[in-house]
């Protein structure tokens, strides 16, 4: 064996412990159309233009060409395309990166055309974490909008009710990524605009999705949500997520030019070449964007509306199978291909439900209790859930894991550990107390989780947040040698 097989065998064994990224049995985190011959093309796409790099487009026009044509072809599908329509987008690394662009666009909007230097964004709280990390890292104050308990979607009465001369932008999902639904983006949108405020959907997740059952002519219409809701100025779509493209691989569009222009970076102040970006990164591989271009090219507007045609169609059956096991529930109405399942029964608790599921090689999404959500399992299904016999093996497995999960019963939270941690300031932490708590979670000193992540889980959902945000990054700093 040479030193190249040597390297790929060592990578082989590596990814032996993670979880399968094909065959619809992991279903949160990837993506995967049960296509075949997409991750060859992908593959071959990403290695014709690795090398090139997406800094400087005027030495590398492929990377203009490219993107113009990905983005033409987001815009087209989301709306942007319509009479007097001069969307414009950009190509990012994922969907964090665009959220982020979206908040520091409408952030300098907001400073350079209304002078609001204390800017505020509104957010409900199904909105994804990634605008929380937006505020933070820009310096927004976050206006936090609940949404009705039975649902999830947000009131545009309530979003109102939120704004004020400081708020540089507003937030709906399309949709939440916590429960599958769409939130009234039309009302939203307009209530923004009247007062003069931006409005960003998050279609990250399911904006390809929806816009494409939206051309099938056989399945129910998705609610109103893109660039051709007046009042939408902006809006986020992953293409490795529905588009099933190799991950790095998201699109930012914009109503028009001038708005974008606010979110970029340009510096000559310096010795060096001049400076100027559309993106958070500098250098940058073309090899995502080729991949992502190649793989749409080859599915193509037909392909992706039977793709969705499928997941409309599985997502029914899960949804109605579900709801025929003793024990489990939907919550809200999804609107798109996400599912939230929670319990009827106190004797049986989701996380135990997932445990059971993990180790008959299904991975279901834990999401602790939050405000009127309680604890339950994500499911995102993709084609490749879709197809075959896979929604019937899921449901199987899912009822035969419930009595299982029932007779294990809860897992155990010490009341007095729950107690003592509220005595805790999460901010005046030390080290020595992290390590304390986080025993007694059951997360061991080299940061290693147990098979069974119920208890663990169950402890974090009950301690204060701001202890748990505290001690999430003390796992993972453990998990890489830096306890």
């Amino acid at each position: 064996m040479d030193g190249g097989d040597r390297i790929l065998e060592r990578l082989a064994q590596l990814r032996a412990g993670d979880l399968a990224v094909r065959g619809g049995r992991t279903m949160a985190y990837v993506y995967d159309a049960g296509l075949d011959e997409l991750e060859e093309l992908a593959g071959r796409a990403h290695a014709a233009l690795a090398g090139v790099n997406g800094l400087d487009m005027t030495a590398f026009p492929s990377v203009v060409t490219l993107e113009n044509e990905v983005v033409a072809r987001a815009a087209e599908l989301l709306g942007g395309t319509g009479p007097g329509a001069r969307t414009v987008g950009t190509f990012t690394s994922g969907g964090t990166e665009s959220c982020l662009l979206a908040v520091l666009t409408a952030r300098e909007h907001a400073r350079r055309t209304r002078g609001v230097t204390a800017p505020e964004i509104v957010l409900p709280t199904t909105a994804h974490a990634a605008f929380h990390k937006a505020a933070h890292l820009f310096g927004l104050r976050v206006v936090d909008v609940a949404v009705d308990p039975d649902t999830y979607r947000v009131s545009a009465r309530d979003i109102a009710a939120a704004l004020t001369e400081r708020t540089a932008l507003v937030v709906v999902s399309a949709p939440s990524y916590a429960h599958g639904v769409v939130d009234p983006v039309p009302e939203a949108a307009a209530a923004a605009a009247a007062r003069g405020v931006l409005c960003h959907v998050d279609a990250c997740i399911g904006g390809w999705y929806l816009g494409h059952r939206r051309l099938a002519a056989d399945l129910p219409a998705p609610p109103p949500f893109d660039l051709g809701v007046p009042g939408v100025t902006s809006l986020s779509v992953d293409l490795h997520k529905y588009a099933y493209t190799p991950k790095g691989a998201s699109v930012l569009l914009f109503r028009d030019a001038e708005l974008r222009r606010h979110g970029w970076f340009a510096h000559a102040a310096w010795p060096g070449y001049p400076v100027v970006n559309a993106t958070l990164q500098g250098t940058k591989s073309a090899g995502p964007l080729a991949a992502a271009w190649a793989v749409i090219q080859h599915v193509g507007t037909d392909g992706y509306t039977d793709l969705a045609r499928r997941v409309h169609l599985a997502t029914r059956r899960l949804v109605d199978g579900i709801g025929r096991i003793d024990g489990l529930r939907v919550l809200g109405e999804p609107d798109a291909s996400l599912v939230a399942v929670a319990s009827t029964d106190p004797a049986l608790h989701p996380f135990v439900v997932a445990d059971e599921m993990r180790l008959r090689g299904w991975y279901l999404q834990p999401q602790p209790a939050f405000a009127d959500s309680p604890a339950n399992l994500h499911l995102t299904v993709t084609a490749a859930v879709a197809g075959g016999d896979r929604i019937d093996e899921l449901l199987t497995e899912l009822a035969a894991a419930v009595p299982r999960a029932r007779d294990l019963g809860p897992p155990v939270v010490d009341p007095a550990l729950i107690e003592l941690a509220r005595t805790l300031d999460a901010a005046a932490l030390t080290p020595d107390e992290a390590a304390l708590a986080l025993a007694a979670a059951g997360v061991g000193a080299d940061g290693a989780l147990p098979a069974r992540m119920a208890p663990v889980l169950a402890v974090l959902q009950e301690l204060p947040p701001a202890l748990t945000e505290r001690l999430l990054p003390e796992v993972v700093s453990r998990l890489y040698g830096g306890a």
